[in-house]
């Protein structure tokens, strides 16, 4: 069972690219995207960063991270996108990616009406596990 993954291959290249761009941003944020399984955080996080929008996205299993630079008024701004497995049996081990996180998108499905419903559950798990300068987005797919 696979509770952590990063996309990214070759692990040499990635700690020479890594060195050589260690300063190649000004900010570095994390931010964490938590929901019900199944509303389509996998999806918002692929679409974000690779331009994809996956058909039949599979369930996440534990984290997953990708990585997205971006520019705002001329500062590149280095996003690290952890997508939390919505399932009930990860809540241990997504609760601890909170901590450090710059924002927490809240995701929930807007064709079924019991993702928005746990929305105040994840506000509580936010509350108690989370930062309490944390930026919270709320986002329906």
């Amino acid at each position: 069972m696979t509770i952590f993954s990063h996309h990214k291959t070759d692990s040499a290249a990635i700690t020479d690219r890594h060195n050589e761009m260690e300063m190649d941003y000004k900010f570095l944020f994390k931010v964490v995207l938590v929901g019900n399984a199944g509303v389509g955080k996998t999806c918002l996080v692929r679409r974000f960063t690779q331009g994809l929008f996956p058909p039949g996205q599979g369930a996440t299993i534990g984290v997953d991270f990708m990585i997205k630079t971006v520019e705002v008024d001329n500062e590149k701004i280095k996003l690290q996108i952890w997508d939390t497995a919505g399932q009930e049996r990860f809540r241990s081990i997504t609760q601890s990616y909170y901590r450090s996180a710059h924002a927490l998108i809240l995701v929930y499905d807007i064709s079924c009406q019991p993702t928005f419903d746990c929305l105040p559950d994840w506000l509580r798990e936010i509350q108690e596990y989370a930062n309490t300068k944390v930026l919270k987005i709320l986002v329906g797919e």
